[in-house]
């Protein structure tokens, strides 16, 4: 993991001290919200529907267990104790007290955190593949290029005004788990036709109120050309881009409407000028970054604890079936722990459960935890000696929902629970499908589905890309709720399709339940996906089930 310089830690203090002068001069009045409000973007402070929210950058996703427990010590100091982990692998707090907020910032600061650049029309926080550095199918460890990115575009003097935000994510595998199609730019590392690595790059991708999945502009670049093109991908974005309507201001728009051939074009010969200004300082500087991301000090231990308990302890078994993947290191296996119990918010996490996490994470898992945009936490190197242990620790946090990929493990953004520009609830309409499941003992039957819900066109619950998407309306004041089937968010995306007319709140959760009767009708085997059997029948009967079915029972 990337520690701090003298002059990151310098650059972090100073920009603590000059917002805090700002706070005091909002709150002594010398300065109107108008003017405030571009000072407080920067620093990630949104005003929400009834209070703050401090938006708090987890860079790539990982962070270890002195950063974990900073964070819980902050839910409890200055918020209601407990965090919010979002898409963009970020945490929110969503009750800070403005005076408060400086102090804050400065507490991220001494675990080398901020909040910088996790708002605004800028290059926002980089994600990554949440198992990056573990992944048995990795073909190399993303993060150190993901934070040679995050120091390239952090005040980068060109890009801090962009005509709209602008989000890059990039995996080191070939399964995509960092979605990278509907990002402004994705990256992707590929091996070309003499097994060299290099990155596939991937722009104009993006959901919200315009869902665009991503077009190749290079198939295959090489690793050492990778700042000067994205330079170049930008600043033609920078000059290119709408200015004159938000809603048209996103790259994705910007390519569609001059083409990917005249994009790519001009990105050439702009990159042409760039890659000569580099010079290979970037390299340099890659190689110093890449060396504090060294693999850690793996054991060789036998597996017959884990074993044990799992021919065992039916309820162990369940929770290593679900949360559990290939690690590359023999003996190890990735945990994703779900923070999507039965019932409760998707992404809250308690100040205590985080300092639970840490504690595994120091005890058990090499002082490594990642987040996912899934909204869970990741401890991405356990040896399965310690597996029983872990989820004893776990369980007993209210950590250990064996639900990870299931119906129940629900993305859902705040919704208008918190968020002023949603026009429906998102949290409770996770809650009852999730409760509702559980209730009917089907989750591991069914098996693989991804339910996504959002509370407003913006899509930050990324239904769009859901096997199941939900997205909250405003009807003449009243909630109604969109569905759209056979999204999906890997390497092979896909915008999901709208199913028809939407259902009201109270009919939602019938609405999901006819859907899952249909699937579990019409499969191959128990072996096909949710997403495999849209995709082999198409439309017809799951459409037929959500709303042929009611019409009859009406007659009736």
């Amino acid at each position: 993991m990337y520690n701090y310089t003298e002059f990151d830690d310098a650059f972090l203090r100073e920009r603590v001290a000059q917002f805090r002068d700002q706070v005091d001069r909002r709150i002594d009045g010398a300065l109107t919200e108008d003017e405030f409000k571009p000072l407080r973007l920067m620093n990630g402070l949104y005003l929400q529907l009834h209070a703050y929210m401090l938006r708090v950058a987890i860079p790539y996703g990982s962070l270890d267990a002195a950063k974990m427990r900073q964070l819980a010590y902050i839910a409890e100091r200055w918020d209601k104790g407990y965090g919010h982990f979002t898409t963009r692998q970020n945490i929110q707090y969503n009750w800070p007290k403005l005076k408060d907020v400086p102090d804050m910032l400065a507490a991220l600061a001494d675990v080398e955190m901020h909040a910088i650049q996790t708002s605004g029309n800028t290059i926002r926080n980089v994600t990554s593949d949440h198992f990056a550095g573990a992944a048995a199918d990795e073909i190399e460890d993303p993060r150190p290029w993901a934070e040679l990115i995050r120091q390239w575009s952090t005040d980068h003097p060109e890009f801090q005004f962009l005509p709209r935000k602008f989000k890059i994510a990039i995996t080191g595998a070939p399964n995509d788990r960092a979605v990278t199609k509907a990002h402004d730019i994705g990256l992707r590392m590929v091996r070309d036709d003499a097994g060299a690595p290099g990155f596939e790059v991937i722009v104009g991708g993006g959901l919200g109120r315009t869902p665009m999945i991503g077009k190749v502009i290079r198939e295959h670049l090489p690793p050492e050309d990778l700042l000067p093109y994205l330079e170049s991908i930008v600043s033609v974005y920078n000059l290119l881009g709408r200015r004159d309507n938000k809603y048209k201001a996103r790259i994705k728009i910007t390519v569609h409407e001059n083409g990917l051939d005249t994009y790519r074009d001009l990105v050439e010969a702009e990159f042409v000028k760039r890659r000569a200004a580099f010079d290979g300082i970037d390299q340099q500087l890659f190689a110093e970054i890449n060396s504090r991301f060294r693999r850690p000090d793996f054991i060789d231990a036998p597996v017959d604890a884990y074993q044990a308990a799992y021919d065992a302890d039916p309820v162990f078994r369940s929770w290593a079936d679900t949360n559990l993947s290939a690690h590359a290191q023999p003996g190890y296996a990735i945990v994703t722990v779900s923070i999507k119990a039965h019932g409760a918010t998707p992404g809250d996490a308690s100040a205590e459960q985080m300092r639970v996490l840490a504690d595994l994470a120091e005890a058990f898992g090499h002082d490594e935890l990642r987040i996912s945009h899934e909204q869970n936490v990741v401890l991405p190197h356990v040896h399965k000696s310690h597996l029983p242990q872990v989820f004893a620790r776990l369980k007993a946090a209210g950590l250990g929902a064996a639900n990870v990929g299931l119906v129940s493990d629900i993305i859902a953004c705040p919704g208008m629970d918190y968020c002023a520009l949603a026009t429906a609830r998102s949290i409770p309409i996770a809650q009852q499908i999730a409760t509702r499941f559980d209730e009917l003992k089907l989750e591991h039957e069914i098996g693989e589905l991804k339910i996504k819900i959002s509370g407003c066109i913006n899509a930050c619950g990324h239904h769009h890309v859901g096997h199941i998407g939900i997205l909250g309306l405003d009807r003449a004041g009243v909630e109604n709720y969109q569905i759209t089937l056979g999204g999906d968010g890997t390497e092979t995306a896909e915008i999901g399709t709208r199913t028809g007319p939407g259902f009201p709140a109270d009919e939602i959760v019938p609405a999901i339940e006819r859907l899952v009767d249909a699937y579990l009708e019409h499969r191959a085997d128990a072996g096909e996906t949710f997403l495999e059997t849209y995709r082999r029948l198409g439309m017809a009967p799951f459409k037929s089930a959500l709303y042929d079915r009611v019409a009859e029972q009406d007659a009736a």
